[in-house]
C-alpha cells in the first residue's frame, strides 16, 4: 500500500476538521490538489471583481503548493471550473500566466464550464496535480 499523507496549510487545517477534506494530499513525489476557490481563510469569497477572485484563487493553490514543498512550476496537470467559462476565459488566462511560467512542456490543463460550485458567489475552482522535486 501506497503512504498518504495529508497537506494542510495552517490556514486550512480548520477545513480538515469541518469538512472531512484533505487540501491535498501527497502520494510519494505526487501531490493531489483538490479545487482552490476564490475565498479568504475565514471562508469569505471574494467578490470585489473577477480578476481578484482569481486570483485569490491560485493565492491558495500556491498555499497548498507550498505546503508540500511544491511551486506552480510543478503542476503537471490542472483541471478549472468555471460558472461562466466563456467570460471567464480571457481573464482567466492572462491571470494563469501570472503563475505558470511559460515553459517547454506547461501543464495539461482541462477548463470546464459549470453552473455553480459549492458557495454562492464562488465563479472558479482550480485543482492541480503536481511533481514534488
Amino acid at each position: 500500500m501506497t503512504d498518504r499523507e495529508l497537506v494542510a496549510p495552517d490556514e486550512m487545517k480548520h477545513l480538515v476538521e469541518r469538512f472531512n477534506y484533505s487540501p491535498a494530499v501527497k502520494v510519494g513525489n505526487l501531490l493531489f490538489a483538490a479545487g482552490q476557490l476564490g475565498r479568504d481563510a475565514n471562508m469569505k469569497v471574494i467578490d470585489s471583481s473577477l480578476e481578484d477572485h482569481i486570483v485569490a484563487a491560485w493565492e491558495n493553490v500556491g498555499k497548498v503548493l507550498a505546503a508540500a514543498g511544491a511551486t506552480y512550476e510543478d503542476i503537471v496537470e490542472m483541471t478549472t471550473f468555471h460558472v461562466d467559462l466563456q467570460e471567464q476565459l480571457p481573464l482567466f488566462l492572462e491571470i494563469k500566466d501570472r503563475y505558470i511560467p511559460r515553459t517547454a512542456v506547461p501543464p495539461a490543463w482541462t477548463a470546464i464550464g459549470i453552473t455553480e460550485l459549492t458557495f454562492p458567489g464562488q465563479l472558479v475552482e482550480i485543482k492541480v496535480v503536481a511533481l514534488i522535486p
